[in-house]
């Protein structure tokens, strides 16, 4: 028992790596190129990702807030999510994040955005998921776990490069925008300087 204790780290990790491994050599450049571009042409940005893909959308729209000004976290808040995506309309991009088993209410919201006009892009886990089709453009990550938890290091990891990718074309503004967070962040002490370390 204490060997299988000890061989957890090594046994997740290396799981962790193979899915990063298979996620990166099944990615389409061309549907990641998409995402980015359909993601700097929208009016606004909706992200959704429920249930055990909640820190997923909320880690994309912490990031993503900081680089656009109209982005949405659907957090089903109010008990009804499409009292938060019920102005979406043509224009608009909802990104929504699902893995198995996979969140009813997404692939709703998903249908609905459409419907309205609206662009989706779906992350999940492969061809076979019911994201694939009520999206626009897919990304897809491995999740393949041994136990009952998800390995996210994947779908992490593709939202990372999202981030950066949309960063570096938003450079001048992400800049003058981050200058700005800085002075107030020193002015509030958000964060602990060295002087407080």
């Amino acid at each position: 028992e204490e060997t299988d204790r000890r061989e957890v780290v090594s046994t997740v990790l290396k799981n962790d790596l193979q899915n990063l491994r298979k996620t990166m050599d099944e990615l389409r450049p061309q549907d990641f190129d998409m995402a980015v571009e359909c993601i700097l042409a929208a009016r606004r940005l909706y992200i959704m990702g429920l249930r055990s893909s909640a820190p997923l959308a909320m880690f994309l729209y912490h990031y993503l807030h900081q680089i656009f000004d109209e982005v949405v976290l659907v957090q089903n808040l109010t008990g009804d999510v499409f009292e938060e995506i019920d102005r979406i309309q043509k224009g608009d991009v909802l990104f929504g994040i699902s893995f198995p088993r996979y969140s009813a209410r997404t692939l709703e919201c998903m249908r609905f955005a459409r419907q309205h006009g609206a662009q989706v892009i779906g992350m999940t886990d492969g061809v076979m998921s019911p994201l694939r089709e009520e999206s626009d453009i897919c990304l897809c990550a491995h999740t393949d776990m041994s136990g009952f938890v998800d390995s996210l290091a994947a779908p992490l990891s593709l939202i990372n490069a999202l981030i950066v990718a949309l960063s570096l074309r938003k450079r001048d503004s992400v800049s003058k925008h981050f200058a700005q967070l800085e002075s107030l962040w020193e002015k509030n002490r958000v964060y602990v300087g060295k002087e407080n370390a």
